[in-house]
């Protein structure tokens, strides 16, 4: 059995075991607590067949999509600009190591309160998640630049405005793609909170509605479908990242070898 053919026997007798210990738990506990892999999967079906699964999927993929773009877009300039301005960095880097802490969903109801409760408090606590995150990376990526490399363009007549696009944004490609891929996570927790609490559609309302019904088949659906959102979209930007970022050392993790 050559390697790639152990690799996915493996990662198939990983999900069969899975699989085993979900069954057994569902028959531990019963249907109210822990649907059975069968159970859930039929209760897939009734969703997918009313349209209300894909409706949510995609109303929430929209959600986190255009926040965390938008927070990538802002906060990508915003950390080179603190990286290279020290008298910015004095005040900025204190107030991002604060409000870092503070949870997205600690911000919902004051986003319902500035922006109201349509889309817009929903984007802008998704880009409130991936702001930071990404703001920080990049700059922790211009800080690591070797003073070296500044020093030796400088001496060959480069302007601060050339180090900054063929010195130091290079260099910080790989610290801003890493951050653009933990802001995904953070995104879709974000949009879960929100949609929880103020929202009448999205996989988050669906997960938060179930309880109502005693559903405890949908909630594994609505959780399963954040899983697989959240993975193959992960999956999506590493390739993209790889394929476009390669020649800046951005690598995914599956294309590293021991």
């Amino acid at each position: 059995m050559n390697g790639r053919a152990k690799k996915w026997t493996l990662i198939a007798a990983f999900w069969l075991l899975i699989l085993i210990l979900w069954q057994l738990l569902a028959a531990l506990y019963g249907p109210e607590i822990i649907p059975s892999p069968y159970l859930t999967l039929q209760g897939g079906y009734e969703l997918i067949s009313d349209g209300t699964l894909l409706q949510y999927i995609g109303i929430s993929f929209y959600r986190v999509l255009l926040g965390w773009t938008l927070g990538g877009i802002i906060a990508i300039p915003f950390g080179l600009i603190i990286g290279r301005v020290d008298f910015i960095r004095t005040f900025a880097e204190p107030f991002l190591n604060f409000i870092r802490f503070i949870p997205p969903i600690a911000f919902i109801t004051l986003f319902l309160i500035w922006f109201g409760i349509g889309e817009a408090s929903k984007v802008m606590l998704i880009l409130y998640a991936t702001l930071f995150i990404v703001m920080l990376n990049t700059l922790t990526g211009v800080l690591s630049v070797e003073e070296d490399k500044i020093r030796a363009a400088r001496s060959m007549g480069a302007t601060e405005w050339q180090i900054l696009i063929h010195v130091i944004v290079p260099a910080t490609v790989p610290y801003m793609f890493t951050g653009v891929r933990l802001a995904m996570g953070t995104s879709f927790m974000a949009i879960i909170g929100a949609e929880m609490i103020a929202s009448n559609e999205g996989v988050g309302y669906l997960i938060w509605n179930s309880r109502l019904f005693f559903r405890t088949d949908w909630i594994f659906v609505g959780l399963i479908c954040l899983g697989l959102m959240g993975f193959l979209t992960d999956r999506t930007v590493a390739l993209l990242g790889r394929k476009l970022l390669f020649r800046y050392g951005v690598v995914s993790t599956s294309a590293l070898r021991r």
